[in-house]
């Protein structure tokens, strides 16, 4: 191969390689969720079934990457009270101030997540939840909560405008899933087009302008062996290895033959070896 085309095609692979490495700077969070949703995906057909074993070997904080035992949410206590990526207005999207140019933490890094365009919808997951997450990462979202629809109700221009939205529909709905109730029941709560409705006329004139008006509703359908009458949660905080075969997945959840769950996004920040057979 000419020398001039072998580096044009380096060249190629080299800055798509560097796009993804800052990518995961950027967004080291997003990036590995995104992973794990696609290993959920991509395993469906050929994982059911199987045995797996799950041993935690160690830490690894989402923030520093240190060998430190886990706070909270993948952090380590240190990071979890100074790093910009758990700052309160991850939970509390109305508690963003990016769009006032003020720091939390960082502002760099909060207005690369909070100034980005946010819809706020609702899904059925164990009952009508209304949720906020950035309109780029809105189907991942749904699928992580494990909902079976969803519809959009409002995108607006940052994160701030969504939170105030949810906090003027929590009155009405909630914001939280029990996740219990979404593992073992089939959920039915009326048609959600005609809740959207309700939704709309509780947001009202303040937020007209930003209204979705399509009405796509989207299904999500969610693959296990049997039914499940109850579960009992199983955390590598609490025991070194979990086990058993495999049922199904919903959600965050991995479903196992016993009625063991095992929620994959409440244990981030921790190593584990996994074996399957």
């Amino acid at each position: 191969m000419p020398i001039p085309i072998f580096n044009s095609v380096a060249s190629f692979f080299l800055k798509r390689r560097i796009s993804q490495i800052e990518l995961f700077k950027d967004y080291p969070i997003e990036v590995q969720q995104e992973v794990l949703r696609k290993m959920i995906v991509y395993s469906i057909d050929t994982e059911i079934g199987k045995n797996f074993k799950i041993h935690k070997t160690g830490y690894c904080c989402l923030s520093c990457n240190d060998n430190i035992e886990i706070f909270a949410n993948g952090f380590c206590k240190k990071c979890f009270f100074e790093s910009p990526m758990s700052g309160d207005w991850v939970m509390k999207p109305e508690l963003s101030k990016a769009h006032l140019n003020m720091e939390d933490r960082d502002l760099e890094y909060e207005k690369k997540i909070q100034l980005q365009d946010h819809i706020v919808y609702l899904s059925k997951t164990s009952g009508i939840k209304v949720g906020v997450t950035r309109s780029n990462n809105k189907t991942t979202r749904w699928i992580d909560q494990g909902a079976i629809e969803a519809i959009e109700l409002i995108e607006v221009p940052n994160r701030y405008l969504a939170g105030i939205a949810e906090v003027k529909l929590k009155d009405k709905f909630s914001d939280k899933t029990n996740w219990r109730k979404m593992l073992t029941n089939n959920i039915d709560e009326g048609n959600i087009i005609d809740i959207k409705k309700d939704a709309l006329d509780i947001l009202g004139s303040e937020f007209k302008n930003y209204f979705k008006t399509d009405n796509k509703v989207v299904k999500f359908n969610y693959y296990r062996e049997n039914q499940i009458d109850s579960v009992k949660s199983a955390s590598l905080k609490k025991t070194d290895t979990i086990e058993g075969k495999l049922i199904g997945i919903k959600g965050q959840y991995l479903i196992f033959e016993d009625s063991t769950v095992f929620n994959v996004r409440s244990n981030e920040g921790y190593k584990v070896d996994i074996t399957i057979n």
